[in-house]
């Protein structure tokens, strides 16, 4: 391989969705497919965004928004061996991989949440992650809470 001439990366063009022309609508829609199947997700995740609009009366992309910035976790711990001792060290992690996190969390947390079905339960579940509550909170406050723990081994990058 040349070393003189090396590849230029160029940004990727993110896709928007149809309706909300979002790209975070996009990114969350492309967490809920499961065996390729697009357009079930779409449906879930529209049927959803309706249900948020009729429960809270307010735009439902705004919720969204909300319910992923409070879920993103400023830093994230992993394990690193020095000396024959494994020690978990906090990391400040970049916003988009945050941003990434946060929806995993919340699709992870809804799909476990008990309901008829996984429209109602994702929409209960960002309802609950705008107010402060809900599995996905919980999880980004245990990883803030193991951060913090384990503040001491943050040198041992």
């Amino acid at each position: 391989m040349s070393r003189r001439n090396t590849a230029k990366k160029t940004k990727r063009a993110d896709k928007f969705d149809p309706i909300y022309q979002n790209r975070l609508v996009n990114m969350v829609l492309n967490r809920i497919i499961k065996h390729g199947k697009k357009s079930l997700a779409y449906r879930i995740l529209y049927r959803a965004m309706k249900q948020i609009q009729q429960k809270t009366e307010k735009n439902p992309l705004l919720v969204l928004r909300k319910a992923i910035k409070e879920v993103t976790p400023r830093l994230i711990v992993k394990s690193r061996r020095k000396s024959g001792s494994t020690y978990q060290v906090p990391f400040e992690i970049k916003p988009n991989r945050g941003k990434i996190l946060a929806i995993r969390w919340l699709l992870k947390a809804s799909r476990k949440r008990l309901g008829p079905n996984m429209e109602s339960k994702l929409s209960y579940e960002l309802i609950d992650a705008t107010k402060g509550k809900g599995k996905a909170i919980r999880k980004k406050e245990e990883i803030h809470k193991m951060a913090e723990a384990n503040r001491a081994f943050a040198d041992y990058l």
